[in-house]
């Protein structure tokens, strides 16, 4: 049994052009969708409940973020496989149904992330490694690109094969297929993300405890999804870029435990946050819920 869960906020035409393509093509499971929706303003969830009976909607009266609206279709997925998919995608093939077959035919891995193609027809750099502070020090020097396969550049993964079946430390969010018996090795299945990480964030240190747990990401150029890219970030930008250095923060704080690691979160949390004021053009608070 699959588990298809979408979380949504204020992306009506995108969720339903989602919903459409994955009902158009065979999985080869039985399957299930849930759609959070995270009391989105522009019918959302009347579209849904009109148009697409079989799927089990929850209407959530506060924008939770996405980390618990993730929970919320978490505790009532009933899968072995679970699929967190963003409402901004599209299939145009039977590839839903191929990552489930590569999934569920290996016992090395827990996750799998599969290529995400743009709207313009190019491959997304969709995989990075994670966080640590002498990558995010080769990102802000360049070093990670000039030696793309030494220690400063294994956070943005500037050398990866897209179109090579590996291991990949942490794809995107938009596109990843869970077994729950992995989710099972890590905690309570029915609430796998941390809601400190409401938007960005959460999927990464899912996978660092789920890899740390003996259950890495595979990726595989076999199956792919189209993306349109951060359609509901984009509508509150500036709050979000902040958003996402403070999610780093936490996260550098919450995997490096020991006394030098956190020296050095200490020395580059300013410069972090430094880079948020200018991309940003100002101090912004943030999600809040």
């Amino acid at each position: 049994m699959l588990s298809i869960l979408i979380v949504n906020w204020n992306t009506s035409d995108m969720l339903r052009s989602c919903l459409v393509s994955i009902l158009r093509f065979k999985i080869a499971v039985l399957f299930e969708i849930i759609v959070v929706d995270n009391n989105s303003s522009d019918g959302s969830a009347a579209m849904v409940a009109a148009e697409f009976p079989s799927v089990k909607l929850v209407a959530s009266k506060v924008n939770t973020g996405y980390a618990k609206g993730n929970n919320l279709a978490f505790a009532e997925a009933t899968g072995d496989l679970l699929l967190t998919l963003n409402p901004d995608t599209e299939f145009d093939n039977e590839s839903l149904s191929l990552a489930v077959q590569i999934l569920t035919s290996t016992d090395s891995f827990g996750v799998l992330g599969i290529k995400q193609i743009g709207m313009d027809g190019k491959t997304q750099r969709s995989v990075r490694g994670f966080p640590t502070l002498l990558g995010i020090f080769g990102e802000v020097t360049g070093l990670a690109k000039s030696l793309p396969n030494s220690v400063f550049g294994a956070y943005r993964l500037h050398a990866f094969d897209y179109e090579k079946e590996q291991p990949g430390p942490q794809p995107m969010g938009t596109f990843l297929l869970f077994k729950r018996a992995a989710m099972e090795a890590i905690g309570d299945p029915s609430c796998p993300f941390d809601e400190d990480f409401p938007i960005f964030f959460n999927e990464v240190d899912l996978l660092k405890r789920l890899a740390d747990a003996g259950y890495p990401c595979l990726y595989t150029p076999k199956a792919h999804v189209l993306h349109h890219g951060g359609e509901s970030t984009k509508l509150v930008k500036k709050s979000m870029i902040w958003e996402s250095h403070r999610s780093l923060v936490r996260y550098l704080h919450k995997h490096n435990r020991n006394g030098l690691s956190k020296v050095g979160i200490l020395l580059v949390t300013p410069l972090i946050y430094l880079v948020a004021m200018v991309r940003a053009k100002g101090y912004d608070a943030g999600f809040r819920a």
